[in-house]
């Protein structure tokens, strides 16, 4: 069964996460396969940019709990995006919790409507947003990156785009969305290939340096005591037992 969507239409082919049932969590499935199309996008000579969206009110809930992706997997994935000598543009017409959120700050431009909701939620269920700060952290206000991930609260699209994780939200994400799309297809291929590059160096020095040690730490967290009760208390829909 397949988790991602495509279409094409003027040079934009659009990726969608397409297992609403799940709330698009980040299964190892389903980033196995994004990896892939994301792989075929770049070997396209047709293809001018990639719009990666969603079915079903959720674009991702984060990491799938009960069949999670493997760190590397997971930085592999957010470094192809990052890398890729076409521009990403994520969509988003719902909700973005976790793991989700590492998606689109690899994204090169993202955009979202006004009822779009945000939260990093890994420390509510005894973890940490490790692997997926590679892409977030040189592209997010550091004080406000602070306050969300300490605290796991939810935040609106508003907020998102004052803090660098979204370039832009409206109330209809598809008009938010033309001049952007129009303004890729008037460009020349090389040209947007090559300022990619010089727009993404940064993040690429991150991963660089960081992402054996995040990588590390995310399977350590996973595998720790807390993180069993925080994750089965999430299945079970409780409060874990460090909540006062």
């Amino acid at each position: 069964m397949t988790s991602i969507g495509r279409a094409r239409a003027r040079g934009i082919e659009t990726l969608s996460l397409d297992s609403p049932s799940t709330r698009n969590a980040l299964s190892a499935p389903l980033v196995a396969e994004l990896a892939d199309a994301l792989t075929e996008c770049a070997k396209d000579p047709d293809v001018r940019a990639i719009v990666l969206t969603h079915t079903g009110n959720t674009f991702s809930a984060g990491a799938d709990l009960r069949n999670p992706p493997h760190p590397d997997a997971l930085v592999a994935v957010l470094r192809r995006i990052v890398e890729l000598p076409k521009p990403v543009i994520a969509r988003v017409t719902g909700h973005v919790r976790a793991g989700g959120l590492g998606l689109l700050a690899a994204c090169d431009i993202a955009t979202a409507s006004a009822e779009s909701t945000f939260a990093f939620t890994e420390v509510r269920i005894g973890v940490a947003p490790a692997v997926i700060s590679l892409p977030l952290l040189p592209r997010t206000d550091p004080r406000a990156l602070a306050r969300y991930y300490l605290t796991g609260e939810r935040f609106d699209a508003t907020e998102a785009v004052a803090v660098g994780l979204l370039t832009t939200a409206g109330k209809d994400v598809d008009e938010t969305l033309t001049p952007i799309l129009d303004g890729l297809r008037r460009a020349a291929p090389e040209a947007l290939a090559e300022t990619k590059r010089l727009l993404t160096a940064r993040v690429l020095e991150t991963f660089d340096r960081d992402a054996a040690d995040l990588t590390a730490l995310s399977a350590r967290l996973f595998a720790s005591a807390q993180a069993r009760e925080g994750m089965t208390a999430f299945l079970e829909r409780r409060d874990p037992a460090w909540v006062v």
